[in-house]
């Protein structure tokens, strides 16, 4: 009896054992449980627990633009810069002035440049034949006449085209022909006029119109051809008449987009806000006129 009892004791110590040794290791094993979509993306994006600023855009960086531009720009190009600046601060406009012709050829050369403004439509369209400027954003911006200018000592000495030949008309300033074009457009009024040839001893020659303009502010020339525009920003001389425009071919100022830029965004930028009322209205004011669309 007291065998049975001990025997029993023994087999239930036994058990008791096992159990507890099963259930020790069933504890030790882990269960596969799949990651919830939440823990999935904390893990795969950094700080992915703080919450994105809304409407947040990374800074632009600045931009430096070269604006290839006609002498006769300048004053206008200049007041304009100042307002597209301060509307669009990360973006700052450097002008290269020159006569059209240079300019162009600085361009075909590859100079950098990322707008270019010409005072006549020959130099632009040179430069679209060589596919150098984006045809879909060029156009005719501005226009000009073309006047004579004289010092303002010389009183009522010279008030038409003939009176050049006078023999107290010592020196006709004119721009190079081949680069200046308001050069160009006197040649074309001086040839239609039938005086080219006899001035030829008389004229002297300028790199651009503001050097013509400066020939005769200083008395190295007792008349010069400029277009209007920059006879209105002098007052060391008078308007002595102005070139009848059927003589010459419309004056015109295209600009356009040059097709190398590297900075495409914010050239046309400045190219949209030269066509906008605000610029238009400052190249007025400086003497030039808006063609008719």
């Amino acid at each position: 009896m007291i065998n049975k009892i001990k025997f029993s004791m023994v087999l239930l110590f036994v058990v008791m054992i096992i159990a507890v040794l099963s259930g020790c290791g069933n504890g030790g094993k882990k269960e596969n449980v799949a990651p919830t979509a939440a823990s999935t993306d904390s893990a795969a994006v950094p700080n992915a627990g703080t919450p994105a600023k809304a409407g947040s855009e990374e800074p632009q960086s600045d931009v430096e633009l070269t604006i290839s531009a006609a002498a006769s720009l300048t004053d206008a190009l200049k007041e304009i810069s100042q307002s597209f600046e301060a509307q669009h601060p990360h973006i700052h406009v450097n002008f290269n002035f020159g006569a059209s012709g240079m300019l162009q050829q600085q361009i075909e050369q590859g100079a950098p440049a990322d707008l270019f403004l010409s005072a006549a439509s020959k130099n632009m369209q040179a430069l679209l034949d060589k596919q150098l400027i984006d045809s879909s954003q060029e156009v005719n911006l501005l226009n000009n006449d073309l006047v004579v200018v004289t010092p303002l000592d010389k009183g009522d000495m010279v008030q038409t085209l003939d009176d050049l030949k006078k023999p107290e008309v010592k020196t006709v300033a004119i721009g190079i022909p081949e680069s200046v074009p308001a050069g160009n457009y006197a040649q074309e009024a001086l040839q239609a006029a039938g005086l080219w040839d006899s001035l030829q001893s008389k004229t002297v020659q300028g790199k651009d119109v503001r050097q013509v303009l400066q020939y005769v502010e200083t008395g190295n020339a007792d008349a010069g051809f400029v277009y209007k525009t920059d006879a209105l920003t002098s007052d060391q001389v008078k308007v002595a008449f102005s070139v009848d425009s059927s003589l010459y071919k419309a004056i015109e100022y295209p600009i356009g987009i040059v097709k190398a830029t590297k900075h495409s965004r914010e050239a046309e930028a400045f190219y949209q806000y030269l066509q906008t009322k605000e610029a238009l209205d400052v190249f007025v004011k400086y003497g030039f006129t808006i063609p008719q669309k």
